[in-house]
């Protein structure tokens, strides 16, 4: 148990010590430069007499404390389930759990240590001065607080993951018959909805805005056409998704007896459910011949800003400089009206690229690029 106490607070006390010096060290400076020196233990006494004589002053002292848990919750929830920590699921496992208990208790003990020694200094002072009720409180709110804070963190890291933690989508299509296209589209209505909305209401606001500012030109192709330009640039961080989905949960698709093309295809597949929303708007607006004139251009764009990434890995900084410069190019070749130059032209590039780099091995991505 001492080796588990030893570990935890190694890891989240001196982690979160580190991340909150700056912010701690401004709250001390704070308190100590609130009041001239020549005052200052004056002051803290005044306020700790308050604390211990006045439940309203105690309660919102309590509030302020409650925040501070709650911000430790928050750096030691998401530290558990860091890759560095998955040690923990098998070895502090192996403990009792009122061992758990006990570890994770010292550590949060740890975290909560500025406010408990300022807490025991008051108390120390309303004893001293025959207030003994609200210092009583403030010991066992204390307690209560770290022995709680305790039980949730030995939840998280005994909680199984099993297959009834599933989104009410997994649920509901747990029976369906799933396409190897349409894997990514579940991982994000699943675990992206966020990037998802974003990106959709970014699209909605482009198209918005270039009908907007070319009201008068409104049927020109050219419009329409820097339009899906732009909508297409909107999607790059759902397109750089789906590329680390793809080498972080379906690497073993590359074994599959699929070819090339058949590959290509099916990433075509992919992004045209995906800018679903977007093709329903082009033929509710446009004539049938320009609207899938404008949703192969669409396709022919976002397999390009795909099959980059195949081409240098996934390096998210080197990729903005292309789809930068990308965007410029495309733009005016767009302003020459030679959409149906570019539609063929851009898939075959983009092929290409795929062709020749698809079996290259990109290793697993972390989920925090």
């Amino acid at each position: 148990m001492k080796s588990l106490t030893n570990v935890l607070l190694k890891i989240f006390a001196g982690g979160f010590f580190r991340v909150h010096a700056g912010i701690l060290l401004f709250v001390f400076l704070a308190m100590v430069g609130v009041v001239p020196p020549q005052y200052l233990i004056g002051y803290h006494k005044a306020l700790m007499l308050a604390m211990d004589s006045s439940s309203a002053v105690m309660a919102i002292v309590f509030v302020i404390w409650l925040i501070y848990a709650i911000k430790s919750w928050h750096y030691v929830s998401g530290q558990i389930f860091a890759a560095g920590q998955h040690f923990l699921f098998y070895s502090s496992n192996s403990l009792s759990k009122q061992k758990q208990l006990k570890s994770w208790f010292w550590a949060q003990a740890a975290i909560l240590s500025p406010i408990i020694v300022y807490a025991f200094i008051t108390i120390s002072v309303g004893f001293a001065n025959h207030y003994y009720v609200l210092p009583v409180c403030i010991f066992l709110y204390l307690l209560i607080l770290s022995y709680s804070s305790a039980v949730i963190y030995v939840k998280q890291i005994n909680r199984l993951i099993d297959g009834n933690n599933q989104s009410l989508l997994l649920k509901l299509s747990s029976k369906w018959r799933k396409p190897y296209f349409s894997l990514y589209i579940y991982h994000l209505f699943d675990k992206r909805k966020v990037p998802y909305l974003i990106t959709k209401g970014l699209s909605w606001l482009i198209i918005t805005g270039v009908f907007y500012v070319f009201a008068d030109v409104k049927t020109d192709v050219r419009v329409a056409g820097i339009a899906v330009l732009a909508v297409v640039t909107a999607h790059i961080v759902l397109i750089f998704e789906e590329r680390k989905f793809e080498e972080n949960a379906l690497s073993f698709s590359r074994n599959l007896p699929y070819s090339r093309k058949r590959r290509f295809l099916n990433f075509i597949g992919v992004y045209f459910v995906l800018l679903l929303p977007e093709s329903i708007w082009l033929f509710s607006r446009f004539k049938p011949l320009m609207a899938i004139e404008l949703l192969f251009l669409a396709l022919s764009i976002v397999m390009l800003f795909h099959c980059l990434l195949y081409w240098f890995g996934l390096n998210m900084d080197k990729y903005l400089q292309w789809i930068l410069g990308l965007f410029i190019v495309l733009f005016w070749i767009i302003m020459f009206k030679l959409l149906w130059v570019l539609i063929p032209l851009n898939t075959v590039i983009a092929y290409w690229l795929f062709y020749n780099n698809y079996y290259r091995f990109q290793g697993v991505v972390s989920d925090k690029l």
